[in-house]
């Protein structure tokens, strides 16, 4: 087909349904004198779910243009973002995704033989690449760096260096894999423009940058990993993929964040060409759109109802699905599934690397090692507050968690809230890290705040509801039988990997990977810190 098309039709079907391209001219360019070299890359990471169905249609678009596409499994950068793949999955990770995502390109008849795929420690590790990353960290900024991952790497209080590294190999592989333009989604267009701006620095070429618009998920937000109710697994079942598509938003008449419309636009329609809605005859009958808009059309004006088109997205979908379900059915992929994505459930209590006490209580099947019920997080209350006697910065506070004698906490809330006001108020501490000495003094424990990072810094310590006592105990919701470590071990880093996923919600409301934090008596809040980080 390539063959036969001329440049500008390319050029349209590389970027149609694309909702930036930077560096069209050089694409147009390239189109002139030869195939266009393109690469598309994943962190192995979590399991990947139908929205990368999206990405897959988009290669189907560039093999049928002739572009020489490669696929990069990124399991050097699915480490650096807050080891969201612990170092001894990687290469089961790899492993993992490679075989679901050659199962669903070959689920929408995309040639594999087309495709070149290739491992990020396969190059990453080699002595010019590391002193190409050492070059470029000698150039790119802090600031620029934390910037360009802002929308990709998982953000956090206090990141680590791991994290500031990942733009810059993403920038970095698009010249040792020798391509032209670099796809992926519009979050990612930070990271491209640290590129386009930092290579030529190294002498290597501005490469062009080919974006798809981020598809919501179920809920309306964007489609993720980590959030279960958000996305449909790409091996779930048929019943599963029911269950959720009739939860998922999809409100009469609303086009907005809505993930079912989404997927027929970005999925259903560039790879079939047409959408059919199955409906009972005394509804209109069946019904087959050969363009989106007018699904679009019909749907606003509610000529469509959200159940025929769940009913019909969820039919078109369990066919893209089941080879890959099929596929999956070998007792080798079975094996190396469970492997990789190791159930939680399994984890034996007391072995090794897990203390008395750090077992969970299931809370949603997350790793023993790292149940927030380790967190010994009581309500405290402020007896006394002072300026730090070495540090005008800092506050020495005497704070009632329910012991017979009060602790000592420092804190950096001179900038952010008046001593009056802390006096006398409700807090949360957090009371099993290690103590540790500020400016001479040792705070026994953490007093927990929101923050949103900007200019300025805004702050606020954690509210728990009305009628709480110093020594109540807070706790994540599922986990309420979870017992806390007597001391955290700072080398194991438990506070750090836990605290990544606590945040304020869109309500106020303090959570944990999207449970609430909780007393006896309710909800942790803050006052307006929407989005918030907790630290």
């Amino acid at each position: 087909m390539a063959d036969q098309l001329s440049p500008d039709e390319k050029f349209n079907l590389i970027t149609r349904n694309l909702q930036e391209v930077l560096g069209e001219e050089k694409v147009k360019q390239v189109l002139q004198e030869r195939a266009l070299r393109v690469y598309w890359g994943t962190a192995t990471t979590g399991k990947p779910h139908v929205a990368y169905f999206v990405p897959m249609s988009k290669i189907a678009d560039f093999l049928k243009a002739g572009c020489e596409v490669t696929v990069l499994f990124a399991d050097l950068h699915a480490y650096l973002d807050n080891m969201k793949a612990p170092w001894e999955l990687l290469e089961l990770r790899v492993k993992y995704y490679e075989q679901v995502i050659k199962a669903m390109l070959e689920s929408i008849s995309v040639p594999l033989d087309k495709l070149k795929f290739v491992k990020g420690t396969d190059f990453q590790l080699s002595r010019e690449y590391t002193l190409d990353v050492y070059r470029l960290s000698s150039m790119v900024t802090e600031h620029d760096a934390k910037k360009a991952g802002a929308e990709v790497v998982k953000q956090v209080e206090h990141p680590l260096l791991s994290g500031l590294l990942y733009p810059g190999l993403q920038a970095l592989d698009e010249e040792y894999l020798k391509v032209d333009a670099q796809f992926g989604g519009v979050d990612q267009r930070k990271i491209f423009t640290l590129a386009e701006k930092y290579l030529p620095s190294l002498g290597y070429a501005k490469r062009a940058h080919l974006m798809n618009p981020m598809v919501p998920g179920l809920t309306g937000a964007k489609m993720s990993s980590s959030e279960e109710e958000s996305k449909i697994d790409l091996l779930d079942s048929k019943e599963d993929v029911k269950k959720k598509l009739k939860k998922a938003f999809c409100e009469p008449g609303n086009i907005q964040n809505n993930g079912v419309l989404s997927f027929v636009k970005y999925v259903l329609f560039p790879l079939r060409g047409v959408f059919s809605i199955k409906r009972d005859a005394k509804w209109g009958g069946d019904k087959v759109y050969s363009v989106f808009e007018e699904v679009e059309k019909d749907f606003v004006a509610e000529m469509i109802h959200p159940g025929d088109l769940k009913a019909s997205v969820e039919d078109a979908l369990n066919e893209l699905l089941d080879p890959i379900r099929k596929k999956f059915e070998s007792p080798e992929l079975r094996k190396l599934t469970s492997n990789a994505y190791p159930d939680p459930s399994k984890t034996k209590a007391g072995g090794k690397g897990v203390k008395a006490g750090g077992g969970g209580d299931g809370g949603g099947g997350e790793d023993d090692e790292l149940a927030p019920s380790r967190l010994d997080i009581r309500v405290g209350k402020i007896l006394s507050v002072e300026k730090h006697p070495d540090a005008e910065s800092l506050y020495l506070e005497k704070i009632d968690v329910g012991e017979p004698e009060p602790r000592t906490v420092v804190s950096g809330l001179v900038a952010y809230i008046s001593q009056e006001d802390l006096q006398d108020r409700l807090v949360l501490v957090l009371c099993n890290l290690k103590p540790q000495k500020m400016r001479g003094i040792e705070s026994q424990a953490m007093l927990l705040c929101a923050s949103i990072e900007g200019e300025p810094r805004k702050v606020e310590p954690l509210d728990p509801p009305e009628g709480s006592l110093p020594g109540d105990r807070v706790f994540v919701e599922g986990y309420e039988s979870g017992k806390p470590d007597d001391r955290l071990n700072p080398k194991k880093k438990v506070w750090e990997k836990l605290q990544v996923d606590l945040k304020i919600s869109d309500e106020c409301v303090a959570q944990w990977k999207d449970k609430q934090l909780m007393t006896k008596l309710g909800q942790i809040t803050c006052k307006t810190l929407k989005g918030g980080n907790i630290s």
